[in-house]
């Protein structure tokens, strides 16, 4: 099972502070940039070069550019399917767009790696606040 390969990159990451569009561990990155160094750890290239984004994401043309990108790239599963490595996909405000991913780190004890503004690559409990902010949930390809 490739999730517990992606926690292990993904903990690497702690610490790494937050800046917008970066993706370079123990300098800087975002969450994209968190998911794009953990895709380049376990896989080697990144699956698609990443234009310049701003930090609304496009909340005011109401695109999903996120999530869209996610479905490209990563197995969507239901959102009771909960297991380790697991990309979250977030929706920050009730009406707003998908714009903010983590990386499930723990079921039993519910718990997701992410870079957040402020705080830099964190490991937080996945507690309701966070947990009813997720709308859509990802799995990464197996290795070959």
């Amino acid at each position: 099972m490739i999730g517990p390969v992606v926690v292990q990159a993904a903990r690497g990451w702690l610490g790494t502070p937050y800046v917008h569009q970066a993706s370079t561990k123990a300098a800087g990155t975002d969450c994209l940039g968190l998911l794009r160094g953990v895709w380049r750890e376990v896989y080697g290239t990144e699956p698609e070069a990443v234009p310049p984004y701003s930090s609304d994401w496009d909340e005011p043309q109401r695109q999903e550019v996120l999530w869209q990108a996610a479905a490209r790239h990563l197995q969507a599963v239901d959102l009771a399917d909960a297991w380790v490595g697991d990309v979250l996909l977030f929706r920050m405000r009730a009406r707003g767009i998908a714009k903010h991913l983590g990386i499930q780190s723990g079921v039993e004890t519910p718990a997701f790696i992410h870079a957040y503004s402020g705080h830099g690559v964190i490991e937080n409990a996945l507690s309701g606040p966070w947990a009813r902010r997720v709308v859509a949930r990802f799995r990464f390809p197996e290795l070959l």
